[in-house]
């Protein structure tokens, strides 16, 4: 029997989220494993509304991250497909505290509910939070006060404390939060302000995935997926793994099902073959590479991107290269995979900065000198001779990189990338390595590029 997990006794309230008054309740629920879907569905909390609050959402304090789908996304009305989707929630920037969000309502209007909701499968998905009230037409009314400032005190009201986070268990998750007053409304007001702190500090990435705020008046229902969403067929993700059994590939291709029979029959075997070879070519001490990842098909820009253990493909692209570059270019993704160099930032009070160049260059040299070095996707021609540059990254820097490897230090890559990933990368390792710098080894690289290119030229040398 599957169970999901709700918290709606007062002791257990009381223990992790408080009102701020008397009648106010703050009701949490939390979905995990095959109970998280993008439903949103728990038993006392109810699913989000089909329409986003209208409203607007600023920033008071803080920065969004980069990554993640912008603030938009906290009453746009559509809510993450699976667990780890940055680009479908809003959060904080990297190695922040948190920050503070406003709502504008446009109108001072009765709320009966407030409810959050957020999915991560780690660290990311509790939420903790502050939640304030304001009409705005109080004297002294601040409608911006910043961390430092206590809101109580220029004009907001305290509606409720959150705290999701569950002692002793494992973070990671759907959660639901609904901020509820036994007498019918929580309150009137204009402005809403959230404080948001990060569930945890331990590392840069702490910063709750918020999916969707719903703010609901008398007026407001709420409802489910509809019947063409609940009715629609199911694509299971391909799950594939390595001749060992040590890891784990999921590709889900939900959102490009026309590419589920090559994902299964071309990419999984490739990605299951080769991740074992891409983690027994960058080894560290220490270090564990990922045991599962997930790719990831769907409508996009560019090519493909990498966070943490998730793969984000285009699918249009993909498309275009099914006889091409598609394999390769995910091979590249996988290498970023084992990279991990966020590790650094958790084992290292002083993580030294990685060159973006080496990054991409050691993912290209994995992909077009180890797993297609027939397809010679890395040479250098004559009409790109000029531009040749060690740090030019991508497929330039493959090239830089393996004429290193193979003249003066066949390691000099498993040895870039570990004080890479251990927060310890400094120029001196390529004297370490080869005797000269890395400004001596380029010279030298590009005099052997124009040999090698006179020598294959019509007439020979």
């Amino acid at each position: 029997m599957k169970i999901r997990a709700a918290f709606v006794t007062v002791a257990a309230l009381l223990a992790c989220s408080a009102p701020a008054r008397a009648g106010i309740t703050v009701v949490t629920g939390h979905n995990s494993g095959d109970e998280a879907t993008s439903a949103f569905e728990f038993r006392r909390v109810p699913p989000p509304a089909r329409t986003g609050t209208a409203g607007k959402f600023i920033i008071v304090d803080g920065d969004a991250d980069g990554n993640s789908g912008g603030i938009g996304k906290l009453n746009d009305g559509r809510m993450p497909t699976e667990e780890d989707q940055p680009e479908e929630n809003f959060f904080f920037d990297a190695g922040t505290p948190g920050g503070r969000l406003r709502l504008d309502l446009n109108e001072v209007k009765t709320i009966r509910q407030i409810n959050t909701y957020s999915w991560h499968p780690g660290t990311r998905g509790p939420q903790v939070y502050k939640v304030y009230g304001a009409t705005g037409t109080n004297a002294g009314f601040n409608p911006a006060p910043k961390r430092g400032t206590e809101p109580a005190n220029c004009g907001w009201t305290l509606i409720a404390s959150v705290d999701t986070r569950r002692t002793n268990r494992e973070p990671g998750g759907q959660y639901g939060v609904s901020i509820r007053d036994s007498e019918g409304a929580v309150g009137r007001y204009r402005y809403l302000l959230f404080d948001c702190s990060a569930p945890e500090m331990e590392d840069d990435f702490g910063n709750t995935f918020y999916s969707e705020i719903n703010v609901l008046g008398p007026g407001d229902a709420v409802a489910g997926p509809s019947s063409a969403e609940t009715n629609a067929p199911e694509i299971k993700p391909c799950v594939a793994r390595s001749a060992d059994g040590k890891y784990e590939i999921t590709i889900d291709t939900a959102q490009a099902p026309d590419l589920t029979g090559w994902a299964s029959n071309k990419l999984a075997p490739a990605l299951a073959e080769w991740y074992p070879k891409i983690v027994a070519l960058l080894p560290s001490e220490g270090f564990e590479a990922p045991a599962r990842f997930r790719v990831i098909l769907r409508p996009g820009r560019g090519v493909a991107a990498t966070g943490g253990t998730r793969i984000t493909a285009n699918a249009r692209w993909i498309r275009g290269e099914l006889n091409g570059q598609a394999i390769g270019s995910l091979v590249h993704e996988a290498v970023h995979v084992v990279q991990q160099y966020g590790y650094a930032r958790r084992h290292n009070p002083h993580p030294a900065d990685n060159p973006g160049y080496l990054v991409e260059g050691i993912a290209d040299y994995i992909r077009w000198f180890k797993y297609e070095p027939q397809s010679k996707g890395a040479e250098i021609t004559e009409r790109g001779l000029a531009r040749a540059n060690y740090d030019n990254s991508y497929r330039v820097t493959a090239n830089f990189l393996n004429w290193v490897s193979e003249k003066y230090d066949k390691d000099i890559v498993p040895q870039l990338n570990a004080a890479m990933r251990e927060g310890n990368y400094s120029t001196n390792l390529w004297v370490k390595g080869t005797g000269k710098t890395v400004e001596q080894l380029n010279t030298e690289w590009k005099l052997d590029l124009k040999k090698t290119i006179k020598a294959a030229a019509p007439g020979g040398p």
